[in-house]
């Protein structure tokens, strides 16, 4: 059984910055997207990386966020600068056992975390 666990949930200004991490046990190959869904709000796509380090952004988040993953320690990462008072949601980390995915789509992951909730003052 995958089981995700997102830890950095915090507050912080606009302009500041944010590291999340998300911790895998129970398989030893994936796939991971970030994904975050703010009240009301449709869950959306941020960011993935595969198990080669190719990394996917939503545009909305280019050259602000960086994905990285830590293999010897089962763990991705979300760096997250710049933040904007839209960025605030619950973000979600997903992974998915299979190289045949659409990054962006949230149905193509088949574990998720329990979220953790990034707030952005502005």
């Amino acid at each position: 059984q995958v089981r995700l666990v997102e830890s950095g949930e915090g507050l912080v200004q606009a302009g500041g910055s944010l590291r999340l991490s998300c911790e895998a046990s129970g398989r030893s190959f994936s796939n991971y997207g970030w994904f975050r869904q703010a009240p009301g709000k449709e869950r959306e796509f941020v960011s993935a990386i595969k198990w080669n380090r190719e990394t996917y952004y939503a545009d909305s988040v280019k050259g602000r966020f960086t994905i990285s993953r830590d293999n010897t320690k089962n763990s991705v990462y979300l760096q997250m600068n710049d933040l904007k008072p839209e960025d605030a949601a619950v973000y979600y980390c997903a992974s998915t056992g299979t190289d045949h995915w659409y990054q962006d789509r949230w149905d193509s992951y088949d574990s998720w975390g329990q979220g953790t909730q990034v707030t952005v003052s502005s």
